[in-house]
């Protein structure tokens, strides 16, 4: 836990000198017990992880247009995802908002988007840390990286760390709902139905409600649970 926060922060010099295998008294090996419950509990926060993204992009954004302030407007929202639908319909609705503002025809051609990441790798993420080091956004980074999860194919009687659905069926599904909301387009494939919304047990309706209005109607389902 230590080692993580200070790929981030320097820390006290008591943290320091543990990492470091100095000698330390009992009292000194309580308070740096108090620091790692600390960071586990910084490192397990949303709201942490905002402030350490939103404040180096910030400070680069500001540097660029030569002015101050916050880089977003509004604080983040937070939306559990607790079932598959969800989980994908979210995905989706990230996947094709470059499409939705016309920023790119497909897909496959948009930038910064996981789906073409997935169609295309090319994103070295390792390489991405070692620069990030060399621009001191990391102090350093010598825990394992992790890619973008995996899609397993299908569900598995055991525990699944992955995606529970087949690459091929969210490509389709994606596609499927990228022409679908395309004025230009509407209903050119309306009556072709992607396999996994039959095992989703919803709509074509349902779906597309789900991919385009993803925060309308989960900030609707907040309002009506409070």
């Amino acid at each position: 836990m230590l080692r993580r926060w200070s790929c981030l922060f320097k820390g006290p010099l008591l943290v320091q000198r543990y990492l470091a295998g100095g000698p330390q008294e009992s009292y000194e090996l309580a308070q740096v017990a108090e620091f790692a419950q600390c960071y586990r509990q910084r490192l397990a926060s949303l709201s942490w992880f905002m402030k350490c993204l939103n404040e180096p992009i910030a400070r680069q954004a500001n540097l660029e247009d030569g002015c101050t302030g916050h880089f977003w407007e509004a604080r983040f929202k937070s939306q559990a995802l607790s079932t598959e639908a969800a989980l994908l319909s979210c995905m989706a609705y990230v996947d094709l908002n470059p499409v939705r503002a016309g920023m790119a025809d497909t897909p496959e051609t948009s930038e910064h988007t996981s789906i073409k990441e997935r169609i295309t790798p090319r994103f070295d993420l390792a390489q991405a840390v070692r620069e990030q080091v060399k621009l001191d956004a990391l102090l350093r980074f010598d825990v394992p990286v992790k890619p973008l999860l995996p899609f397993e194919g299908a569900f598995a009687d055991r525990e699944q760390p992955g995606i529970p659905f087949a690459l091929e069926d969210y490509l389709s599904l994606v596609d499927y709902t990228g022409r679908a909301i395309d004025p230009r387009k509407k209903g050119a494939i309306a009556d072709t139905q992607p396999p996994i919304l039959q095992r989703l047990g919803l709509t074509p309706d349902q779906w597309l409600a789900q991919s385009t209005q993803f925060e309308a109607l989960h900030r609707q389902q907040r309002r009506s649970a409070a």
